[in-house]
């Protein structure tokens, strides 16, 4: 019988690879379907705006590539970096997800995937998203739910790192200086290869959201800056980070 004890690892960071190939994979592709048809909800319009994708977002990031001013999609050193898009020129920079290689309020929106339930460092790095995110500008963070079953697998990357609860979620954007406006879930089916299953995911996710929020795979939580807090402060250190090379 498959074990549904949860292995929790809070530092635990998926290999960029093993990223990219459950994303190539038919539960992978279902997956990126149903988050970015989420996210595309929260922002309808990104026209003229500048994104930033930190952990392993770009499977959400491609939808803007045309429509965004600006698309950079930062990849945490202990997760590894891969050339992305594969047909044009790299979008993609390794740094250190406490040391953002980003000016100040510089991005409007952010968005973290396969990011705060992997980091070590989660104040150092809501601290750095605080601080390139633009007055005005939105985050939306994709979480492993504690209560769904995608955080007891581990065929999938949500099954690995820390899940969080929708409050739990909260409580940490605000003690980060962020205001949450909403929360919902995702991800309603269980984490399935079979076609049949996957072919009948959205029936799920609409009555997944309508009756069992309890129970989404993931959590999605989009929030504010507050920017009557005051601007928090950095030890100073030296950059390190690395563009992937082309055609990787």
């Amino acid at each position: 019988m498959q074990n549904l004890q949860p292995a929790w690892t809070p530092g635990s960071w998926t290999d960029v690879v093993d990223l990219r190939d459950f994303y190539d994979g038919s539960l992978g592709q279902s997956t990126r379907r149903l988050l970015r048809r989420h996210l595309r909800q929260l922002w309808p319009d990104t026209h003229d705006l500048r994104i930033l994708g930190l952990g392993f977002a770009t499977p959400l990031l491609r939808p803007f590539l045309n429509e965004a001013e600006r698309v950079i999609a930062v990849m945490p050193a202990n997760q590894g970096v891969l050339h992305w898009p594969p047909e044009g020129p790299g979008l993609t920079v390794l740094a250190d997800e406490s040391d953002l290689p980003l000016p100040d309020s510089s991005m409007d929106r952010i968005v973290l995937m396969h990011a705060l339930e992997s980091t070590e460092q989660v104040r150092a790095m809501m601290r750095e998203v605080w601080r390139v995110l633009a007055d005005g500008g939105r985050l939306v963070i994709i979480a492993p739910n504690r209560r769904g079953i995608w955080a007891r697998l581990e065929r999938t990357p949500f099954g690995n790192g820390r899940p969080y609860t929708g409050g739990q979620l909260a409580r940490m954007l605000r003690d980060n200086m962020f205001t949450p406006v909403s929360l919902s879930g995702a991800l309603f089916l269980p984490p399935t290869t079979s076609r049949v299953m996957l072919r009948s995911a959205p029936a799920f996710e609409q009555v997944g959201r309508r009756w069992f929020q309890t129970f989404a795979g993931v959590n999605i939580v989009e929030a504010t800056k507050q920017i009557y807090a005051a601007t928090p402060s950095r030890a100073s250190k030296r950059r390190a980070y690395v563009i992937a090379p082309q055609g990787f």
